[in-house]
């Protein structure tokens, strides 16, 4: 199929700290739900991953010398452009990590305003799930982003379980938030066609 507009950026904002990662892992599979979403459609995308633990010790000299060195403006940018954008991070003490923290306190007020976003998450135990509700979108809220409805949560148990019959399987989550993310993305060439800055309505 012949693609009629400019690719839509997706970029992965991935807090994991291991390699490999769970964290990342996640937002690997979640960027490909999004892949099969608009592979249907005649919008192209593109993935940039910002793996946030690559970028510690630039985030960290950045708060002490409050300039950014090449490499972390340029994932900034990169952030602040995107079309979409899928945000994972560990759960540490009941909340976000301080590095993934850390990274968003550097984005430009206004910079995330009306941007779609997916929030997902992974710790230990599916105790830590209320991460999604208690901590990252209020986040992004504050940010005034727009939040896909589903939010993603992988315990360690999750992957590869079953579910049962009143709990969605991994599988189907971020099926479900992939969609989802998908159909915020492929509304923004059709604003910008008719001429609607999609941000200015969220400033």
């Amino acid at each position: 199929m012949q693609h009629t507009t400019e690719p839509l950026n997706l970029v992965v904002v991935s807090a994991g700290l291991g390699v490999p990662s769970s964290t990342r892992l996640l937002g690997d599979r979640i960027t490909e739900s999004v892949r099969r979403e608009l592979a249907g459609t005649d919008l192209a995308v593109q993935v940039r991953v910002v793996e946030l633990r690559d970028l510690a010790v630039m985030i960290a000299n950045n708060f002490v010398t409050g300039f950014p060195v090449p490499a972390l403006a340029e994932a900034i940018e990169a952030v602040t452009g995107a079309d979409g954008l899928i945000a994972v991070t560990p759960v540490f003490t009941a909340s976000y990590s301080g590095l993934f923290k850390s990274f968003f306190d550097l984005i430009e007020p206004g910079a995330l305003s009306g941007k779609p976003v997916l929030i997902a998450a992974t710790g230990g135990t599916a105790r830590h799930s209320l991460v999604l509700d208690h901590a990252l979108r209020p986040l992004f809220a504050y940010l005034r982003a727009q939040i896909a409805p589903t939010a993603v949560y992988a315990a360690s148990e999750d992957w590869g379980g079953t579910g049962d019959a009143l709990t969605e399987t991994l599988p189907d989550r971020i099926a479900r938030a992939g969609r989802e993310l998908a159909l915020l993305m492929a509304a923004r060439p059709a604003d910008r066609a008719r001429g609607t800055d999609t941000a200015a309505l969220f400033a």
